[in-house]
């Protein structure tokens, strides 16, 4: 395929890419509400829910530097393809389980495809378009992530409601189909010229730590942070990890260019993605209880409630490259982290009693802060590399948003359930049975059920319970925006203000100016020589 039918088809090549990431982003968050369904039809435990949900983020988190390299190297392309037929087969087999086992088994496969499907999106978006549109396409990628962490609950409610629970494995074939047939048409193969040789040790090693790293968190929260198999966990992770680097400083082709994190623009973005992410998944963990256990929505009405914080994403994530080239990428990404803070702080105010709409403007807020930072800080990762390690930079960017959401789940979670059970046995003991106490510290679903068994002092145990959740809250809210506060310093301290243009991207922008000309004319020109 010619570079000026890839330039005259850029726009077009974006959307596939959109459409094979929302299969991603859309499958994080719809299972949460068939979880109930699955206890019911397949007699699932509770370490098997969360297994059946953790299954997928471990292999995924993984597995991504990995797959990304592999990317580079064999094309991304068919990295992308590779991984949307897995993601569709783990899908179909997900929906035709028959025990939690089995789909534990079946999503850890839609995982490994989830970890070549979205490196490979970034990857080939960096590649098509030119340097002085790239941001904006970026912006576009980043709002559209949002949108498909926002509908999840949404259309999974919908689906569980009126279908069953298989129909939120089933909904992503037909999307998995449409990306491939379009991508194999419109899709340019890219990869990097050089070839590098596989690293099969740095390959095992990444996957061993990053592994370790998120069971660790996975488990951390239920076990205790003190627990010796926790500790054992995260002290492996950093031995594998060390190793990992040790590794990649000594090898004469490396999978991962560990000097790149000199750039501070590259480990700066690195840091404000991972903290945003740490805000965003630990405030979603902590807002979808709130709506449901303490306002009292249905899974399908707290889906409804959460889409203008999906909206605004949409609206704020592609106009914000343009906000970056008038004042430049340090002010964008430490105001939107200063936003994120913000509104955090804000959810002190809230209160078991508080209306959707008070709830509603602090989470478009919110968004509007994760808007001003998600994309300027992926294209600075993004555009910190040579286009021909895109794959392996892609991929570092989704293995920092996966560890970023991991920590904040883990340690917000964990704020949650410490503040909310002392509350809970400070109001409760020795007023109902231990047993029940003990139910209704394990979760304030269990309190509610607790109260719906208790009579005429019910009402009085469900008050008890929506206020205890509501301070536990808000020690969450406050943890999750200290991070935010750490990324406002990161970047107004180490990201710089401007990101002056490589060689290349001067050599592409001079390239597209040709392009669009040659378009015009019905003429073409030379590919611009890659690095």
């Amino acid at each position: 395929m010619s570079e000026e039918l890839v330039y005259r088809r850029r726009w077009w090549i974006l959307g596939v890419l959109c459409l094979s990431l929302v299969v991603i982003t859309l499958d994080n968050t719809i299972l949460n509400v068939a979880l109930p369904t699955l206890v019911r039809d397949l007699d699932a435990s509770n370490s098997q829910l969360q297994w059946i949900v953790d299954s997928y983020t471990l292999v995924f988190a993984g597995l991504l530097l990995t797959a990304g390299s592999l990317g580079d190297r064999f094309g991304r392309k068919g990295a992308l393809q590779l991984g949307l037929a897995i993601f569709a087969a783990g899908s179909a087999l997900s929906a035709l389980a028959t025990d939690p086992n089995q789909l534990i088994a079946t999503r850890a496969l839609m995982g490994i495809g989830g970890a070549f499907i979205m490196p490979a999106t970034l990857s080939i978006l960096t590649n098509v378009f030119p340097a002085e549109e790239r941001g904006r396409a970026i912006g576009v990628w980043a709002g559209v992530s949002g949108l498909g962490v926002a509908l999840g609950p949404l259309l999974g409610g919908y689906l569980v409601e009126h279908f069953g629970w298989h129909e939120v494995f089933t909904v992503n074939l037909p999307i998995a189909a449409v990306a491939i047939v379009a991508g194999g048409f419109l899709l340019p193969r890219s990869k990097d010229p050089s070839a590098p040789k596989l690293d099969p040790l740095g390959a095992v090693l990444s996957i061993a730590g990053l592994t370790t790293l998120v069971y660790g968190l996975i488990e951390a929260p239920s076990r205790g942070w003190t627990d010796g198999l926790i500790l054992g966990f995260f002290a492996a992770a950093v031995v594998l990890l060390g190793l990992f680097v040790v590794h990649e400083l000594h090898t004469e082709e490396p999978m991962l260019d560990v000097s790149f994190f000199k750039n501070p623009r590259f480990t700066a973005a690195s840091m404000a993605i991972t903290l945003v992410f740490f805000a965003m998944f630990g405030y979603s963990f902590l807002q979808t209880q709130y709506f449901q256990f303490v306002l009292g929505y249905s899974a399908a009405e707290t889906g409804v409630r959460m889409l203008p914080l999906a909206l605004t994403l949409m609206v704020v994530a592609p106009t914000s490259s343009r906000i970056v080239e008038k004042v430049g990428t340090k002010i964008v990404v430490g105001t939107g982290l200063s936003l994120v803070s913000l509104a955090l702080v804000l959810q002190l105010q809230l209160t078991a009693d508080s209306s959707y709409v008070q709830v509603m403007w602090r989470m478009m807020l919110l968004a509007v802060g994760m808007g001003l930072t998600m994309a300027p800080a992926t294209e600075s990762i993004m555009g910190s590399l040579p286009l021909a390690k895109a794959g392996v930079g892609s991929a570092m960017n989704d293995t920092t948003r996966q560890v970023g959401g991991a920590l904040g789940v883990a340690i917000i979670g964990s704020v949650l359930s410490s503040v909310y059970g002392s509350k809970i046995v400070d109001a409760l003991s020795g007023k109902v049975p231990d047993q029940a106490l003990e139910t209704a510290r394990s979760g304030v679903g269990g309190a509610l059920a607790v109260a719906e068994r208790a009579g005429d002092a019910g009402s009085q145990i469900a008050d008890v319970a929506r206020n205890a959740f509501v301070d536990a809250m808000h020690g969450g809210a406050i943890v999750a925006a200290a991070a935010a506060i750490v990324g406002v310093i990161v970047a107004f301290v180490f990201l710089p203000a401007h990101a002056r243009p490589t060689d290349e991207a001067l050599q592409e922008q001079e390239f597209t100016a040709e392009m669009a000309d040659a378009a015009a004319h019905g003429d073409t020109v030379e590919a611009v020589p890659q690095p």
